[in-house]
């Protein structure tokens, strides 16, 4: 195999914005670079499905230590250089979940955006900031966790990556397992997942520039970031929503139940009960209910919503 006497395009390209992000170290471009240069080995190993994932225990424990340690360092919240780590991997490495119309605004945005530090939506130490630069250039990859499972959820090729330096890396990287979309294409693949009961999730990441830099379409079965919070490592933050039962309309036929993915609704007394603490508000029970018996309802318990429109707005007012 011949390998390139110099970094790709998309390399030098991901290096440069590095270079121009306040505190991203060149280990944290080292993450970045393997997280998204091997995202099937990455995400395989993170899961537990990859044959080398037992063996690696003892290195990922290591370097998880060292991403915690450094991210608290960034967070300014370890108090002696000695002290335990009070960043967590959740802070480094997370997702909000989003409506089918908030994901589908995330793709279909038409000019450059920088909105820094969203503390109040993004509810992580790190990796808060939504900096898209040719939020045009969008890429379809084929879902590492999905491609990790024996029988996975079909199709593969539903995580859309937005924007640049991330876009341009993975096409360039994964050229067999991704491919250019534009921002229609994107929105009907954000259709047809939620018709199929799956869940939007924006995903940020200290390794990618402590930025947004991709939408996942999740199931339950698949998605090693549904599978680590069902497993009490908080990755996912609620849309700002809550699911409601209109009592009069629900009819108790159970359809929302089979559909929700967070396993947050039961029948009871042959009606749907919502449980408070397991409902993210992605709104899949409503689309699916016949009877239009759901609703999703702002709840401030469940945090501030990824509304682009108005933090936009917010942001254009600031300046």
């Amino acid at each position: 195999m011949k390998l390139p006497l110099w970094p790709r395009p998309s390399t030098r390209a991901f290096m440069r914005e590095a270079r121009r992000t306040s505190g991203y170290s060149l280990f944290d471009w080292l993450h970045g670079y393997i997280y998204a240069r091997w995202p099937y080995l990455y995400i395989g190993i993170g899961t537990g499905e990859h044959p080398l994932a037992r063996r690696a225990k003892p290195i990922v424990a290591r370097l998880d230590a060292l991403i915690r340690r450094r991210g608290a360092q960034h967070a300014g919240a370890v108090s002696a250089a000695d002290g335990p780590p009070v960043v967590g991997f959740a802070d480094t490495y997370h997702g909000k979940v989003v409506t089918l119309e908030t994901a589908t605004r995330l793709v279909q945005v038409d000019r450059s955006v920088d909105l820094g530090d969203l503390e109040q939506v993004i509810p992580y130490a790190l990796a808060r900031d939504i900096i898209l630069q040719n939020p045009d250039h969008i890429v379809a990859l084929e879902c590492p966790c999905r491609s990790a499972r024996a029988e996975p959820c079909l199709p593969l090729d539903v995580c859309l990556i937005v924007g640049e330096p991330f876009a341009g890396f993975i096409a360039e990287h994964q050229p067999r397992r991704s491919r250019w979309i534009t921002g229609d294409e994107a929105a009907g693949i954000l259709q047809a997942e939620h018709a199929r009961g799956h869940v939007h999730h924006a995903f940020f990441k200290d390794a990618m520039l402590g930025r947004f830099y991709a939408i996942c379409n999740c199931c339950s079965c698949c998605c090693g970031a549904m599978q680590a919070h069902r497993n009490g490592v908080p990755m996912l933050a609620a849309s700002g929503y809550v699911s409601q039962v209109d009592e009069d309309l629900c009819a108790g036929c159970g359809q929302c139940v089979e559909m929700c993915q967070f396993e947050a609704l039961a029948l009871d007394g042959g009606r749907s009960v919502v449980d408070f603490d397991k409902c993210m508000g992605c709104g899949v029970c409503v689309d699916h209910c016949p009877q239009g018996a759901m609703a999703l309802v702002r709840d401030e318990r469940k945090g501030l919503s990824l509304d682009m429109q108005a933090l936009l707005s917010a942001a254009e007012a600031r300046a």
